[in-house]
Protein backbone atom coordinates (compact mmCIF):
# COMPACT_ATOMS: atom_id res chain seq x y z
CA UNK A 1 0.00 0.00 0.00
CA UNK A 2 1.14 3.25 -0.96
CA UNK A 3 1.20 6.32 1.57
CA UNK A 4 0.69 9.71 0.49
CA UNK A 5 4.10 12.01 1.78
CA UNK A 6 3.59 15.64 2.81
CA UNK A 7 5.75 17.84 0.87
CA UNK A 8 8.43 18.89 3.22
CA UNK A 9 8.84 22.80 1.78
CA UNK A 10 5.12 22.96 3.22
CA UNK A 11 6.66 22.34 6.66
CA UNK A 12 9.17 25.06 5.83
CA UNK A 13 6.41 27.52 5.00
CA UNK A 14 4.72 26.68 8.24
CA UNK A 15 7.75 26.51 10.62
CA UNK A 16 8.92 30.09 9.25
CA UNK A 17 5.56 31.95 9.42
CA UNK A 18 2.98 30.15 11.66
CA UNK A 19 1.00 32.90 12.33
CA UNK A 20 0.33 34.31 8.57
CA UNK A 21 -2.54 36.97 9.23
CA UNK A 22 -4.10 35.94 5.63
CA UNK A 23 -3.98 32.38 6.26
CA UNK A 24 -5.71 33.09 10.27
CA UNK A 25 -8.29 34.66 8.33
CA UNK A 26 -9.00 32.59 5.72
CA UNK A 27 -8.82 29.51 8.30
CA UNK A 28 -11.59 31.00 10.40
CA UNK A 29 -13.77 32.04 7.73
CA UNK A 30 -13.54 27.97 6.46
CA UNK A 31 -14.84 26.85 9.69
CA UNK A 32 -17.57 29.70 10.35
CA UNK A 33 -19.00 28.89 7.51
CA UNK A 34 -19.23 25.30 7.63
CA UNK A 35 -22.89 24.16 8.50
CA UNK A 36 -25.36 21.29 7.91
CA UNK A 37 -26.48 21.81 4.27
CA UNK A 38 -30.27 20.17 3.40
CA UNK A 39 -30.71 20.71 0.31
CA UNK A 40 -27.79 20.48 -2.78
CA UNK A 41 -27.97 21.05 -6.23
CA UNK A 42 -27.34 17.90 -8.89
CA UNK A 43 -23.86 19.40 -10.14
CA UNK A 44 -21.31 16.57 -9.10
CA UNK A 45 -17.78 17.57 -8.10
CA UNK A 46 -15.62 16.81 -10.22
CA UNK A 47 -13.34 13.97 -9.73
CA UNK A 48 -9.78 15.32 -9.89
CA UNK A 49 -11.23 17.49 -7.09
CA UNK A 50 -13.18 14.69 -5.51
CA UNK A 51 -9.21 13.27 -4.97
CA UNK A 52 -7.59 16.10 -3.51
CA UNK A 53 -10.30 16.65 -0.86
CA UNK A 54 -9.83 13.23 0.44
CA UNK A 55 -6.61 13.03 0.27
CA UNK A 56 -6.15 16.71 1.85
CA UNK A 57 -8.67 15.22 4.71
CA UNK A 58 -6.31 11.69 5.40
CA UNK A 59 -4.17 14.55 7.18
CA UNK A 60 -6.13 14.39 10.42
CA UNK A 61 -4.41 13.00 13.68
CA UNK A 62 -4.50 9.83 14.84
CA UNK A 63 -3.54 7.64 17.79
CA UNK A 64 0.10 6.42 16.97
CA UNK A 65 -0.12 7.59 13.88
CA UNK A 66 -3.09 4.54 13.52
CA UNK A 67 -5.15 6.43 10.47
CA UNK A 68 -8.24 4.02 11.32
CA UNK A 69 -10.92 6.02 9.34
CA UNK A 70 -12.13 4.05 5.74
CA UNK A 71 -14.13 5.96 3.60
CA UNK A 72 -16.99 4.46 0.91
CA UNK A 73 -17.95 7.21 -1.53
CA UNK A 74 -21.06 6.76 -3.48
CA UNK A 75 -22.26 8.49 -6.60
CA UNK A 76 -24.27 8.24 -9.61
CA UNK A 77 -26.88 4.55 -9.48
CA UNK A 78 -24.84 3.61 -6.85
CA UNK A 79 -26.23 6.41 -4.89
CA UNK A 80 -29.46 6.36 -6.08
CA UNK A 81 -29.71 2.52 -5.14
CA UNK A 82 -28.34 2.86 -1.59
CA UNK A 83 -31.53 5.88 -1.29
CA UNK A 84 -34.22 3.61 -2.80
CA UNK A 85 -33.34 1.04 -0.16
CA UNK A 86 -32.67 3.16 3.01
CA UNK A 87 -36.16 4.51 1.96
CA UNK A 88 -37.92 0.59 2.45
CA UNK A 89 -35.30 -0.32 5.37
CA UNK A 90 -34.63 2.94 7.59
CA UNK A 91 -37.73 4.61 6.32
CA UNK A 92 -39.91 1.81 7.96
CA UNK A 93 -37.90 1.30 11.18
CA UNK A 94 -36.03 -1.31 10.04
CA UNK A 95 -32.46 -0.79 11.80
CA UNK A 96 -28.78 -2.45 11.50
CA UNK A 97 -26.51 -0.45 13.26
CA UNK A 98 -23.23 -1.37 14.19
CA UNK A 99 -23.22 1.24 17.02
CA UNK A 100 -25.75 1.84 19.23
CA UNK A 101 -27.57 5.20 19.32
CA UNK A 102 -30.94 6.25 20.85
CA UNK A 103 -31.29 10.02 20.23
CA UNK A 104 -32.11 11.02 23.93
CA UNK A 105 -30.27 13.90 25.34
CA UNK A 106 -30.86 15.53 28.32
CA UNK A 107 -30.30 19.33 30.05
CA UNK A 108 -29.20 21.73 27.77
CA UNK A 109 -28.03 19.49 25.41
CA UNK A 110 -31.79 18.12 24.80
CA UNK A 111 -32.42 22.01 25.08
CA UNK A 112 -30.04 22.39 22.06
CA UNK A 113 -31.62 19.74 20.10
CA UNK A 114 -34.84 20.74 20.33
CA UNK A 115 -33.61 24.85 19.45
CA UNK A 116 -32.50 22.96 15.94
CA UNK A 117 -35.34 20.99 15.23
CA UNK A 118 -37.25 23.99 15.79
CA UNK A 119 -35.51 26.44 13.63
CA UNK A 120 -35.10 23.60 10.85
CA UNK A 121 -39.19 23.27 10.74
CA UNK A 122 -40.17 26.67 10.72
CA UNK A 123 -37.95 27.31 7.70
CA UNK A 124 -39.90 23.96 6.18
CA UNK A 125 -43.16 25.19 7.01
CA UNK A 126 -44.35 22.54 8.79
CA UNK A 127 -46.32 22.82 12.44
CA UNK A 128 -46.03 20.61 16.01
CA UNK A 129 -49.50 19.25 14.43
CA UNK A 130 -48.36 17.99 11.19
CA UNK A 131 -46.80 14.52 11.61
CA UNK A 132 -46.73 13.91 7.90
CA UNK A 133 -44.66 17.08 7.36
CA UNK A 134 -42.32 15.81 10.02
CA UNK A 135 -42.15 12.62 8.38
CA UNK A 136 -41.23 13.88 4.54
CA UNK A 137 -38.71 16.27 6.13
CA UNK A 138 -37.28 12.84 8.20
CA UNK A 139 -37.17 11.00 4.57
CA UNK A 140 -35.17 13.88 2.93
CA UNK A 141 -32.18 12.08 4.76
CA UNK A 142 -32.84 8.78 3.13
CA UNK A 143 -32.59 10.98 -0.08
CA UNK A 144 -29.86 12.70 1.20
CA UNK A 145 -31.04 16.07 0.64
CA UNK A 146 -30.86 15.73 -3.17
CA UNK A 147 -26.75 16.02 -2.54
CA UNK A 148 -25.15 13.91 -5.68
CA UNK A 149 -22.73 12.17 -3.29
CA UNK A 150 -22.12 10.27 -0.10
CA UNK A 151 -19.06 8.86 1.87
CA UNK A 152 -20.34 6.64 4.32
CA UNK A 153 -17.59 6.32 7.25
CA UNK A 154 -16.05 2.99 8.65
CA UNK A 155 -13.87 1.67 11.13
CA UNK A 156 -12.19 -1.65 11.95
CA UNK A 157 -13.81 -3.60 14.85
CA UNK A 158 -11.01 -3.52 16.92
CA UNK A 159 -11.49 -0.25 17.60
CA UNK A 160 -13.00 1.88 20.46
CA UNK A 161 -13.32 5.17 21.89
CA UNK A 162 -9.99 6.60 21.39
CA UNK A 163 -10.23 5.49 17.55
CA UNK A 164 -13.57 7.17 16.88
CA UNK A 165 -12.06 10.30 17.92
CA UNK A 166 -9.58 9.82 15.70
CA UNK A 167 -12.47 9.25 13.11
CA UNK A 168 -13.72 12.34 14.14
CA UNK A 169 -11.27 14.60 13.47
CA UNK A 170 -11.13 13.16 10.34
CA UNK A 171 -14.55 13.74 9.20
CA UNK A 172 -14.41 17.52 10.44
CA UNK A 173 -10.89 17.82 8.04
CA UNK A 174 -12.71 16.25 5.54
CA UNK A 175 -15.58 19.24 5.59
CA UNK A 176 -13.41 21.57 6.15
CA UNK A 177 -11.56 20.41 3.19
CA UNK A 178 -14.63 20.20 1.29
CA UNK A 179 -16.13 23.74 2.25
CA UNK A 180 -12.29 25.34 0.76
CA UNK A 181 -13.14 24.02 -2.18
CA UNK A 182 -16.78 25.55 -2.35
CA UNK A 183 -18.47 22.18 -1.38
CA UNK A 184 -20.75 22.09 1.04
CA UNK A 185 -22.22 19.00 3.25
CA UNK A 186 -24.45 17.47 6.36
CA UNK A 187 -22.98 14.54 8.32
CA UNK A 188 -25.80 12.31 9.32
CA UNK A 189 -26.18 10.13 12.16
CA UNK A 190 -29.42 8.28 10.33
CA UNK A 191 -26.73 7.09 7.63
CA UNK A 192 -25.38 4.85 9.71
CA UNK A 193 -28.72 3.07 10.56
CA UNK A 194 -28.51 0.24 8.04
CA UNK A 195 -25.18 -0.63 7.90
CA UNK A 196 -25.50 -4.57 7.15
CA UNK A 197 -27.29 -3.25 3.28
CA UNK A 198 -24.12 -0.55 3.28
CA UNK A 199 -21.49 -3.51 3.63
CA UNK A 200 -23.48 -6.06 0.99
CA UNK A 201 -24.27 -3.21 -1.57
CA UNK A 202 -20.61 -1.90 -1.53
CA UNK A 203 -19.04 -5.00 -0.94
CA UNK A 204 -17.20 -4.07 2.41
CA UNK A 205 -16.13 -6.74 4.62
CA UNK A 206 -17.94 -7.82 8.24
CA UNK A 207 -15.15 -6.72 9.83
CA UNK A 208 -15.56 -2.86 9.03
CA UNK A 209 -18.29 -0.73 11.13
CA UNK A 210 -19.93 1.91 9.81
CA UNK A 211 -20.23 5.38 12.02
CA UNK A 212 -22.03 7.17 9.78
CA UNK A 213 -22.89 9.24 6.66
CA UNK A 214 -22.06 12.56 5.16
CA UNK A 215 -23.68 13.68 2.41
CA UNK A 216 -22.32 16.24 0.35
CA UNK A 217 -21.93 18.61 -3.33
CA UNK A 218 -22.99 22.08 -3.97
CA UNK A 219 -25.10 23.83 -2.14
CA UNK A 220 -28.88 24.53 -3.38
CA UNK A 221 -29.09 28.75 -2.15
CA UNK A 222 -32.65 28.94 -2.96
CA UNK A 223 -33.87 26.52 -0.14
CA UNK A 224 -34.87 28.09 3.34
CA UNK A 225 -33.76 25.47 5.22
CA UNK A 226 -30.38 26.15 3.92
CA UNK A 227 -30.43 29.74 5.58
CA UNK A 228 -30.60 28.51 9.26
CA UNK A 229 -28.01 29.26 11.71
CA UNK A 230 -28.07 27.10 14.76
CA UNK A 231 -26.57 29.14 17.98
CA UNK A 232 -23.41 28.63 19.53
CA UNK A 233 -22.49 27.86 22.89
CA UNK A 234 -20.46 30.89 24.37
CA UNK A 235 -16.90 30.30 25.15
CA UNK A 236 -16.85 30.83 29.20
CA UNK A 237 -19.63 28.03 28.56
CA UNK A 238 -17.64 25.56 27.16
CA UNK A 239 -13.98 26.47 27.62
CA UNK A 240 -12.07 27.07 30.94
CA UNK A 241 -7.97 28.75 30.84
CA UNK A 242 -6.00 27.95 33.90
CA UNK A 243 -2.65 29.41 34.56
Amino acid sequence: MKFAKLDQRLIGNMTQAPSDPETVRIFDQIARSRRSIRGFLPTPVAPEILRQVFETAAFAPSNCNTQPWYSYVVSGEMRDRLSRIFLETIGNGNYSLDFPYDAKYEGVYRQRQLDVGLLLYKALGVTREDREGKRQAFLRNLEFFDAPHVVFIFMPDWCGIREACDVGMYAQNLMLTMRAHGISSCPQTILGYDADSVRRELNIEPEMKLLFGISFGYENPDLPENRIVPDRATLEAQVKFYS
